[in-house]
């Protein structure tokens, strides 16, 4: 899995902390995520999505081997 992450991150000027806050997560989390060492459950994603107001497809993008 690949992920947007960092960019919408940047973009939106969130800080790993702020942006665990909002989705209610640690920062550790977050960290895991961006470096594509976790896989967020639907819930945290579809949260993540809202903060960002994206898709969880655009977001997170799986390979074809991965589904």
């Amino acid at each position: 899995m690949q992920t947007r992450l960092k960019e919408l991150r940047a973009r939106d000027g969130l800080n790993q902390t702020e942006l665990a806050k909002l989705a209610k997560v640690s920062r550790q989390t977050i960290s895991l995520i961006e470096r594509e060492e976790f896989v967020p459950s639907l819930l945290i994603a579809k949260r993540i999505a809202h903060i960002f107001d994206e898709t969880i497809e655009s977001i997170f993008i799986f390979d074809e081997e991965e589904l």
